[in-house]
């Protein structure tokens, strides 16, 4: 949208503030959890069963660490060339203390991997091939406990070496490995041209070519269907002291201690409880907000892509419910539904809303990348209920083409919103940030362009679909963050979309989303 000569209103949207233990509030989920501890904190902890799968060497990083979890860490003094003020940084008080989690490095199943037979899966000349070995040797331990063993694992947690992310990416230069170069990397990017070699290639598992070779995608994908929620580590966050250069310096750059507990803790906590480790505080009862994922199918020579919606309640629940694969790309190079998949997926998401609360939700947004259609957009409405009041509500990122200035040189504060009309607006979900008296970020923020395209009864107050989205921005639980550029309903489109595109997801139709990350 162009911006004419005439002004606009510039508002400001408050900061949201999160639920705690003991309904008591903050806005920032360190400080919750370090006061108050979690939503449903209860008066005794919780025992944690960890399932471990490394290398031996792994298994001991994360033994260590899972030891430091359990005491204070301190936030490193400032250096030479650190600000001596730095509140976005919070001492870690313990996993017991902030979450109320007991975990005993005693009592880990643990599951070891051979390096070697690690280092040779990974070394298949084929990626695809290479990638689904690797995924193997861990996903065989998983089978194997479940099959033998009795004792319930909670979350499992893979401790990886720098190899996996050397050899099992797309496009990775897969160091350590003397591959054959010219026509077959060129030509193993496609499943018609894989078989070249009869000693490469098993062809009687060719399904393995519908997978991108990416083992964290793989893995979250083959979970989907055994029912485990997962963490994925690397052995170099862990004990970055045994990874250096020649120079003597991590090989990687690394958040300092104190944060990196406060993420593995804040995963863990989400990832094995039922409830989310908190909820936003202020929240109007009976609404429901869904982001709407479209991703490409890879090896697709229609193109087709799969389309799928988060659903997000006010408490903080979060499913993901697998729609249909079809043609969904149209002409305006924009996704769209054709309207019996659109109103089977929303029927989906309504019934589970309703199951849940007893009615279906007063307001139901949904939150998309692109415009809705006519055929969409009716069959959103054929499949709400009457009383429910559906807003389609378009959010996009913007690259630079609007900026505002506190003071002539600042960035602007974080809930800073221009106005421009009834249903359009922009805003700013980075800037700076009073309690933490800084901008985290490389350079000047840009805004979201928020627009009300559609809604079948009275559209909402722009200011308040603004505060939605704000609110929607500090419940990624993956993380302890103050809070995301984006809300959590398009924040994790991407990564849904990797795992749902994946052969090996198939049959999973309905997953909370702390699966998918």
């Amino acid at each position: 949208m162009e911006l004419s000569e005439k002004s606009f209103e510039v508002t400001y949207i408050p900061e949201p503030n999160l639920a705690f233990g003991y309904g008591q509030i903050s806005d920032h989920p360190k400080d919750g959890l370090f006061l108050y501890g979690p939503r449903s904190a209860s008066s005794r902890s919780k025992e944690v069963s960890i399932g471990v799968i490394g290398t031996k060497e792994g298994l001991s990083y994360f033994r260590n660490w899972a030891i430091r979890l359990g005491g204070f860490i301190e936030v490193p003094p400032p250096g030479k060339t650190d600000k001596k003020n730095r509140l976005h940084l919070s001492n870690f008080p313990g996993i017991e203390e902030a979450f109320g989690l007991l975990i005993s490095p005693g009592e880990f199943v643990e599951r070891k991997i051979d390096p070697k037979a690690l280092d040779t899966a990974t070394r298949t000349l084929n990626q695809h091939e290479s990638v689904r070995k690797a995924v193997d040797l861990y996903i065989q331990e998983i089978e194997h406990h479940d099959r033998n063993e009795e004792r319930k694992v909670d979350v499992w947690l893979f401790i990886l070496p720098e190899l996996v992310f050397e050899r099992c990416k797309p496009l990775s230069r897969r160091s350590g490995l003397e591959l054959m170069k010219g026509e077959f990397e060129k030509k193993q990017k496609t499943r018609s041209d894989l078989p070249l070699f009869e000693d490469v290639i098993d062809q009687s598992d060719e399904e393995i070519f519908d997978d991108i070779p990416d083992f964290h995608r793989q893995v979250k994908a083959r979970l989907l269907k055994l029912g485990h929620t997962s963490q994925l580590i690397r052995e170099t966050t862990l004990a970055p002291e045994q990874f250096v250069n020649k120079a003597g310096y991590p090989i990687r750059p690394l958040q300092e201690p104190a944060t990196v507990s406060w993420n593995l803790a804040t995963g863990l906590y989400y990832k094995t409880q039922p409830e989310p480790p908190w909820k936003l505080a202020h929240v109007r009862p009976g609404v429901c907000y869904i982001g709407l994922v479209f991703k490409t199918i890879p090896n697709d020579p229609k193109e087709h892509a799969c389309c799928a919606a988060q659903m997000f309640l006010n408490e903080g629940d979060a499913v993901v419910f697998r729609g249909a694969n079809g043609p969904w790309k149209t002409g305006d190079r924009e996704f769209h539904l054709k309207g019996s998949e659109a109103k089977n997926l929303v029927s989906k998401v309504l019934e589970t809303f309703k199951d849940k609360h007893g009615v279906p939700p007063k307001e139901f947004f949904i939150h998309g990348r692109t415009t809705f259609n006519d055929e969409e957009w009716s069959a959103f409405q054929e499949a709400a209920p009457s009383g429910t009041n559906i807003i389609g509500v378009r959010i996009k990122t913007t690259k630079g083409e609007v900026k505002l200035f506190r003071n002539g040189d600042y960035p602007v504060m974080r809930g800073t919103a221009m106005l421009l009309d009834e249903r359009n607006a922009y805003l700013w979900t980075n800037g700076f940030i009073p309690r933490l008296d800084t901008y985290i970020g490389p350079e000047t923020p840009n805004p979201l362009f928020i627009t009300v395209l559609r809604s079948t009864g009275e559209a909402p107050d722009i200011r308040m679909v603004l505060a939605d989205i704000m609110g929607l921005t500090k419940i990624n639980y993956n993380a302890c963050n103050y809070s995301d550029g984006l809300p959590v309903t398009v924040r994790f489109a991407n990564k849904v979309g990797d795992v749902l595109t994946m052969h090996s997801a198939k049959g999973a139709e309905k997953q909370p989303l702390k699966f998918y990350i």
